[in-house]
């Protein structure tokens, strides 16, 4: 009829790969082992630096993890060992370090992935060499959906992280009057997405979005504006440094501001750097604690060299097998994503809670 406005019913499409295992139904699984071995190669693409602020404690697991596989023998009597490298600037010199681990190291498998710049780098690589990567600190989703099937990723993604704190703003006084902070790196601007999606789907907006560039010193600039709209509850999306600096300046300026903000927050780099200006705040974190690491971030490394190393006892040296005995082994969802569910903590006495 003229005038009546009609609106297209939505399209299934054919096919969602997002829904379909991934899988490597390529050659190399007759492959037998090399001989004359002395030891068990797996790339490391992280700092080595346990004080290192963004990659530190992934080390820090990782290293505990491979003192443990090689006291318990090692691979058939062979030490396990890391074929660590890094760099600052990943995008200049990361891919060349990774490719020198899979074609000159002979590395059985990539452990990539401290945020999602180096896990997307990494990717890049194993996807042309068929080399397992797995990814213990990237919560980007879009790395999976590359559909590379010899990739894992052992962290939950982004969309889960904001449904969680989306949905707490939705059940809270807050819900009209919060404003989202977050900085323009790619993980803060990964999640910041997922949120903001999160709540326009539930018809809720921020009284106000501001976007600040890492390592920006204007945090007391930025919690004097923010104060002035005498907002309920503050969520900072940022990385551990800038979060601990938004939060210090925050506290200054009211004590009582309920503060939210992402996984970031949960790492022991924001712990001590905000210090006791992070008392009482909440943030959502991946859920995975263990006695004697410091945070989620050293348990991942840990769990990656862990699972590298029951996959090679199960498999064998044989990168194709290995790949399968990685999908075997974790709990993953159809893009080799940890299917594991983020929980709300909040530092109490100084500590996570």
């Amino acid at each position: 009829m003229p005038g009546v406005l009609r609106v297209a019913a939505a399209q299934e499409p054919y096919k969602d790969g997002r829904k379909q295992p991934l899988r490597y139904d390529g050659p190399g699984r007759d492959e037998p082992e090399p001989k004359d071995l002395t030891e068990v190669r797996i790339g490391y693409f992280g700092p080595n630096d346990p004080k290192h602020g963004l990659g530190g404690t992934f080390w820090t697991g990782a290293a505990r993890a491979l003192e443990e596989v090689n006291r318990d023998g090692g691979y058939k009597g062979l030490p396990f060992r890391l074929v660590q490298s890094w760099s600052d600037n990943p995008w200049r010199a990361g891919a060349s370090a990774i490719v020198r681990m899979v074609y000159t190291d002979k590395v059985w498998a990539v452990i990539a992935g401290i945020d999602g710049v180096t896990a997307h780098l990494a990717e890049q690589v194993v996807a042309k060499a068929l080399v397992t990567l797995i990814d213990p600190g990237s919560s980007d989703k879009t790395v999976n959906m590359a559909s590379v099937p010899w990739a894992f990723s052992l962290l939950p993604a982004d969309p889960a992280h904001a449904s969680l704190i989306g949905g707490t703003l939705l059940s809270s006084p807050a819900r009209g009057s919060f404003v989202l902070i977050s900085a323009t790196d790619h993980d803060s601007r990964a999640l910041a997405e997922e949120l903001t999606l999160y709540l326009r789907r539930n018809q809720v907006t921020p009284r106000r979005h501001i976007q600040v560039e890492p390592g920006a010193q204007e945090a007391a600039t930025l919690a004097a504006q923010v104060a002035e709209l005498t907002p309920t509850a503050v969520i900072a999306l940022a990385g551990p440094a800038d979060s601990a600096r938004i939060v210090r300046e925050f506290r200054r300026v009211d004590a009582s501001l309920a503060i939210l903000g992402g996984p970031a927050m949960a790492r022991q780099s924001f712990l001590e750097a905000a210090g006791s200006s992070a008392e009482g705040v909440r943030f959502s974190i991946p859920g995975m604690e263990r006695e004697g690491l410091p945070d989620y971030a050293a348990v991942s490394g840990y769990d990656a060299v862990i699972l590298a190393a029951t996959a090679i006892r199960k498999a064998g040296l044989n990168r194709a097998r290995f790949r399968d005995a990685i999908a075997e082994l974790g709990k993953w969802d159809a893009m080799n994503r940890s299917t594991a569910v983020p929980r709300w903590a909040t530092i109490r006495n100084g500590r996570r809670t």
